[in-house]
């Protein structure tokens, strides 16, 4: 019988091991050679799932859509900056809908960057506009304790995207192990102040409006949000664009501000008071000439009762008690919306069928820009079911966002609805989606031009746009076919022109599991 010498443990293992003892279970990744002592880690690592991206903002925008639903953050493997710099922009939407993200990103060996290899860039420089927390690992022996610092980061209320940079020589150089990682703070409570002030407005007799994000739009806040509505008279809604919304059926009902500036100042007009919980100041999405870019009514009060990073459910059942509201009642559920029978193949019918078939437990994952604006409406009293949006701006999100959530809930389907102008930023993760065999489907809408811009053009001032204008504005010459990229990527594809055709293939692909792309001609 001989002695065996145990296996030194280098950085990368030590990382690994400290990612996945820390509950990071998932790396969507797009490595290269800087990274690849991190690749053979995850070989040697068990629990780590791995899944491989063609481009990196599907990888980051995947690591959103599967915190968003598992509650946890997963990790990211980008190489260097360039690969950095292709996932930021779903980065950003991570940072706006205040997604755990732990984002790995590779740097040469810490010896190696003074001589300027073409591959050398300011990587931290790079990371900070769209992380919250930045570390640069220096050493091996200390790259385990820098892993379990970001996870801290990344957990930390209400979620932020923690970027680790790795150079090759704390991958491979002997570590020490797994560390711990440190406690995670807790929520800070809404004070005192902020409770009377929001007291003071409810009973007031003027009209107040309870404006929900973060935690406080899902169903538990909901709740509390209704019973003091009830007692009160405060009216409910939700930001434009909120992270996740679990709604439908036996749900509370609630509805979002408007995108569209003057649809937005006229769903608040009437208020004169607007508390915010969980939620932001509501603004313009962009600045329009003559226009405000607060959408509050001049003269009305806004009132923080808890701010995104602090416990918004506390602070709404203190409310609920001040203002001593009723218990919680059952909300009643109306019946299913009816699939239409009859008329063209519009946003309207669209709604309708989808208020109709969406299966119970489904996760929405909306990027429909302009088609989708009264989805949301039209699905109120579906099956209960899980939306998720586009909450920083930044399109591209949707098809990774659906292949991420799809990797984080594996029983439940996923449907993308997204607009074909976003959808071509990232379509390669449909290959992720055939690769792993994710119940996902994807439904593009296929008006063939960036149709919101067209809006735009008109919001702005720049009236009689001509043809270079509109020229920019156009998907049709060519025109992209979306079954050939569906199918060459690995995904079941199909082309739809009638309302009959949508709700036959709509059906099939939502009766049979895997990844299903239908073109929905508008």
């Amino acid at each position: 019988m001989t002695d065996e010498t145990p296996r030194a443990i280098n950085g990368a293992e030590s990382l690994v091991r400290t990612l996945v003892e820390g509950g990071v279970e998932v790396c969507f990744t797009n490595p290269g050679t800087s990274e690849m002592h991190f690749v053979a880690a995850l070989d040697r690592v068990e629990g780590m799932r791995c899944v491989l991206f063609l481009f990196e903002g599907g990888a980051t925008g995947a690591a959103d859509g599967y915190a968003r639903m598992a509650d946890k953050p997963a990790s990211t493997l980008l190489h260097l900056g360039p690969g950095l710099a292709n996932g930021l922009a779903n980065l950003h939407n991570a940072k706006k809908a205040r997604t755990p993200v732990v984002n790995i990103v590779g740097e040469h060996a810490t010896y190696h960057r003074e001589y300027n290899a073409p591959l050398t860039s300011d990587i931290e420089g790079l990371a900070h506009p769209m992380s919250s927390w930045v570390r640069t690992g220096m050493s091996a022996t200390e790259i385990g304790s820098d892993g379990a610092a970001a996870i801290a980061a990344a957990r930390t209320a209400p979620g932020q995207v923690a970027t680790l940079i790795l150079p090759a020589n704390t991958a491979w150089d002997p570590g020490t192990g797994p560390a711990p990682v440190p406690p995670i703070p807790e929520r800070a409570r809404a004070s005192d102040d902020a409770i009377a002030a929001a007291v003071e407005a409810l009973l007031s007799g003027e009209p107040v409006l309870l404006h929900l994000g973060d935690r406080a739009v899902r169903n538990e806040g909901r709740v509390i949000a209704d019973r003091i509505a009830r007692k009160t008279g405060a009216q409910l809604m939700a930001m434009t664009s909120n992270a996740r919304i679990d709604r439908g059926a036996g749900t509370v009902p609630i509805e979002r501000l408007p995108y569209p500036i003057d649809q937005g100042i006229a769903a608040l007009k009437d208020f004169c008071h607007i508390i915010l919980i969980g939620a932001t100041p509501p603004v313009g999405f962009f600045a329009y000439p003559g226009k405000p870019s607060l959408l509050a009514p001049e003269g009305s009060t806004t009132i923080t009762l808890a701010t995104p990073e602090e416990d918004q459910i506390d602070a709404l059942e203190r409310l609920a008690e001040a203002v001593a509201a009723p218990p919680a009642e059952p909300v009643a559920v109306g019946p299913r919306p009816k699939l239409p029978t009859s008329g063209p193949l519009d946003q309207d019918t669209i709604g309708q069928v989808l208020g109709a078939l969406i299966p119970e437990g489904a996760v929405i994952c909306d990027e429909s820009i302009t088609t989708g604006r009264n989805f949301f409406a039209l699905t109120r009293d579906a099956a209960p079911h899980t939306w998720l949006q586009l909450s920083g701006g930044s399109i591209g999100l949707g098809i990774p966002m659906a292949t991420g959530a799809a990797v984080a809930c594996p029983d439940r389907k996923v449907i993308n609805l997204q607009a074909d102008g976003s959808g071509l930023y990232t379509v390669q993760a449909l290959w992720t989606q055939a690769r792993e065999r994710l119940d996902v489907v994807t439904l593009v809408w296929s008006n063939r031009s960036y149709a919101i811009l067209r809006a735009e053009l008109a919001n702005v001032g720049a009236l009689n746009p001509g043809p270079k204008a509109l020229g920019m504005l156009s998907l049709d010459d060519p025109a992209v076919d979306w079954v050939s990229l569906a199918r060459g990527f690995g995904v079941a594809g199909r082309r739809v022109e009638t309302l009959p055709d949508f709700i036959a293939a709509f059906e099939h692909a939502l009766a049979n599991p895997g990844p299903h792309l239908i073109e929905v001609a508008l």
